[in-house]
């Protein structure tokens, strides 16, 4: 009975674990409607958080074309409330330059680098907000 004891509270997740897979599931959640926003607006998907190789890379969260050939690289943040500034003042300098970086890694991979931008989307409450070149690459 000891030994089972020890194994039911092994298997239990942990307060932080149980915290970041909710907070994990809210941000998905921001991006599948941060991604229907935009397809319903006629972009489409290129892909979905892409990834530089390596530690200290950069992360896109949707990877979108418009009609017209613009690659667009979108940045998706949700909050729950505008306190602090809401889910706009969240995204500084550190974050976008990771942001170029792993729009840079993105593009060299194609012959032709198209026309691009880098867009946010921000997510708060009921509301979807879409800033269409919301920064550039420095």
């Amino acid at each position: 009975m000891k030994f089972l004891g020890r194994w039911l509270a092994a298997d239990k997740p942990t307060p932080a674990a149980v915290g970041n897979n909710t907070t994990r599931q809210q941000g998905a959640l921001a991006e599948d409607r941060a991604l229907a926003h935009l397809q319903a607006a006629g972009l489409r998907l290129l892909t979905r958080n892409y990834r530089t190789p390596g530690r200290g890379g950069g992360e896109i969260d949707l990877v979108m074309c418009e009609r017209d050939g613009t690659t667009v690289f979108v940045e998706v943040r949700s909050r729950a409330s505008q306190a602090f500034g809401g889910a706009g003042a969240s995204i500084g300098a550190a974050k976008q330059q990771r942001i170029v970086l792993a729009a840079r890694h993105y593009l060299m991979r194609l012959a032709s680098p198209p026309p691009c931008r880098f867009d946010v989307v921000l997510v708060e409450e009921a509301q979807v907000q879409w800033l269409k070149a919301a920064f550039d690459a420095q």
